[in-house]
């Protein structure tokens, strides 16, 4: 059996937050919005369908919390979160994994979707650190992955 790998894609555009029950938990590098990617450690799949029934209810629940943690990274950014927006695209990224973005009516993408828009703006040094500290508090994880 072929062990749990994250996706050279995700290692290039997002920094670890820590593990969940299921999840890796991922800050993505874009700072115009807080966002956190969510990857099943399970092998080979695909679609939300393949988890088997419980890890599909605790993903929905890593979910939800990630979406608290996005909140969390929105206030200690002083950019608070006015809508999530969670997705499991996967058309370039095939692995499966759960996008969860902080939207704000004045947003650069706003009210469309974010993929496609612009280049990601790195985060500064003292911002990525109150964003992944706000993320790990809220999903109380200690240290990254």
């Amino acid at each position: 059996m072929t062990e749990f790998q994250i996706a050279p894609a995700f290692v290039e555009t997002s920094a670890p937050v820590g593990q969940l029950a299921l999840c890796e938990a991922r800050l993505q590098l874009d700072a115009r919005w807080p966002w956190i990617v969510l990857i099943p450690r399970r092998v080979a799949l695909r679609e939300i369908a393949d988890l088997a029934a419980g890890d599909r209810a605790t993903l929905m629940e890593e979910t939800v919390l990630a979406g608290d943690a996005v909140k969390a990274i929105g206030a200690a950014l002083g950019r608070p979160v006015e809508k999530l927006n969670v997705g499991a695209l996967g058309n370039i990224t095939p692995q499966l994994h759960v996008h969860i973005v902080g939207r704000r009516a004045d947003d650069i993408a706003w009210p469309g979707p974010v993929w496609g828009v612009g280049e990601a703006l790195a985060y500064g040094a003292e911002d990525l650190k109150r964003a992944l500290n706000a993320a790990r508090e809220v999903l109380s994880v200690k240290t990254a992955s």
